[in-house]
């Protein structure tokens, strides 16, 4: 691992799982690396914005190029509904674009396999069990972990970017 404590990452998320965001950031801040999360979470006026349509997809796009271009990683935090949200998919493949180290985090308290958002089954560069401190600062060092939601060791596939 570098010597850096400083990382600055783009959390992807399913805005339900906001405060899962919160909880990973203080694991890993509270295990001596200082995280810097440049993602999105909107608060609840400009959530109902977004929700009415009142704020343009290429607003909202050139905003997530932004902060994506100014993280070294992005994190991915995989819960159960992650795979079905398209903002999620459209980050990891703009990381993808951007030459971004694409870790998947899996939710605090995930015992079962999840459906994978479709790109990060395609980019992804690692998949760590959530909240396994020393699994996800190795992965954002660039260190290729593959883990199931148990933190189960599995294998990387064909040397790709592969998940379990």
């Amino acid at each position: 691992m570098s010597t850096s404590k400083i990382k600055n990452v783009f959390i992807s998320h399913h805005h339900k799982d906001d405060a899962n965001v919160d909880k990973l950031t203080k694991l890993l801040s509270n295990n001596g690396f200082d995280i810097r999360n440049s993602s999105i979470r909107a608060k609840p006026a400009n959530q109902r914005r977004l929700d009415n349509g009142l704020i343009k997809d290429s607003t909202i796009k050139r905003l997530l190029r932004m902060k994506i271009s100014w993280a070294g990683t992005v994190l991915v935090l995989v819960g159960k509904q992650t795979h079905s949200r398209p903002w999620v998919d459209w980050e990891i493949e703009q990381a993808h674009r951007q030459g971004k180290k694409i870790v998947g985090v899996y939710e605090r308290g995930l015992k079962d396999k999840v459906d994978l958002p479709p790109a990060l089954e395609k980019y992804g560069t690692s998949q760590v069990v959530g909240w396994d401190t020393e699994a996800i600062m190795a992965a954002i060092e660039g260190e290729p972990v593959f883990q199931n939601p148990d933190g189960t060791p599995c294998a990387r596939k064909d040397g790709g970017h592969s998940v379990c």
